[in-house]
């Protein structure tokens, strides 16, 4: 065994995203398992820049960069300074991307979408992640990535042979931890259980055009579309799609303020046409709001039976279960019993313990 396992703080201080939030979950289930000796047998650490603020670690301890590499852009903070300054150690790499010149690495990648989903991305951001990926596939020890589709496509891709990978399921039990905030119903003049949530962003495929569809048909005119996220009424237009006017953008909200709208929502729709994982249907299961998917990615391996699936191409199909979502109230409390229950396979705890398994069984003894 190492005599220190090292996450990879990169991210700290950056704007958050999703998986931001995976890697900030595992740390902090990781210092949880310390405490109950369910992990043993190195230190553990996290590597963070200078003026970076991070979570308090009862079991992990925060070291920050030396003089030397303030001032560092992000990219040659981790591909120069990082494998030099923890040389020893074996380094964990929760975002997708690790330094190349250090082979004593386990790297979470969470999807194979610059690959299959190419018009997501920008050119430059495509080639530095495929780039970046065929090295670290091949000299890092482990990749870990977030389920079977997910490692099938690392697999088909040619990032990494099947022996290479560990799946390691997300966990959705921090939204239970988060006081809700329903002030944004106010602000939205929002009914409870009379309007549904989706992702407000443009990028293909997330495929949120769909709903839109959905949202312009007779069947929800009655019913309010909230999207929160980035993305605003002009992008969406500016990519030439019709916005209903009973759609609403709630814009970027906190943590608290998303609890809120999920657990007084009628739905969350997700319609993606490719999801590494797709962590917000069991967010909303969790917190007792039922769920229509688009049946692709990893989406029926995740939410298993606990959602109703339309056809990503179909806006009837989407219009059709959404209302009975939010009319037919066997159905919806079936749904809402059955999305607890999927919810509750998925802990933070769980996928700790098992992302410290794959990597003990990597490092020597």
């Amino acid at each position: 065994m190492y005599k220190t396992i090292a996450f990879n703080g990169k991210f700290f201080g950056a704007a958050p995203t999703g998986v931001h939030r995976v890697a900030e979950q595992l740390i902090a289930a990781t210092d949880a398992l310390i405490a109950e000796h369910s992990v043993s047998g190195a230190d553990y650490a996290v590597v963070i820049r200078t003026g970076v603020n991070v979570p308090s670690y009862r079991n992990i301890l925060c070291v920050h960069e030396s003089s030397l590499a303030r001032g560092m852009h992000r990219i040659a903070w981790e591909q120069c300074y990082l494998p030099v300054a923890r040389r020893k150690d074996f380094i964990l790499n929760l975002c997708n991307l690790g330094p190349l010149y250090h082979r004593d690495c386990a790297t979470l990648i969470h999807d194979a979408q610059v690959y299959s989903a190419p018009d997501s991305y920008s050119r430059s951001f495509r080639l530095w992640y495929k780039f970046l990926f065929f090295f670290i596939g091949r000299r890092h020890k482990l990749i870990v990535t977030v389920s079977e589709f997910s490692k099938k496509e690392l697999v088909h891709y040619g990032v990494a042979s099947a022996d290479k990978i560990v799946v390691v399921h997300n966990g959705c039990d921090h939204v239970l931890r988060i006081p809700p905030d329903d002030g944004q119903l106010a602000t939205l003049n929002l009914t409870p259980g009379r309007y549904v949530l989706a992702l407000a962003t443009t990028q293909k495929h997330k495929n949120i055009a769909i709903v839109l569809k959905a949202f312009a048909k007779p069947q929800l005119k009655d019913v309010q579309l909230v999207l929160f996220g980035g993305a605003r009424r002009a992008d969406f237009e500016n990519l030439g799609h019709a916005v209903p006017p009973n759609v609403q953008f709630a814009g970027r909200v906190t943590d608290p303020e998303l609890v809120g709208l999920m657990m007084h929502a009628g739905a969350l729709a997700f319609p993606s046409l490719t999801e590494g994982f797709g962590l917000p249907p069991l967010e909303a299961m969790a917190l007792g709001c039922p769920v229509v998917a688009a049946p692709y990615g990893a989406l029926p391996e995740v939410c298993g039976d606990a959602a109703l699936y339309a056809d990503p191409f179909d806006p009837d199909a989407w219009s059709q279960n959404i209302r009975t979502l939010l009319d037919v109230e066997t159905v919806r409390q079936s749904m809402i019993s059955e999305g607890r229950r999927q919810a509750g396979n998925f802990t933070w705890k769980q996928a700790a313990r098992k992302l410290f398994e794959a990597v003990n069984a990597v490092t020597p003894t």
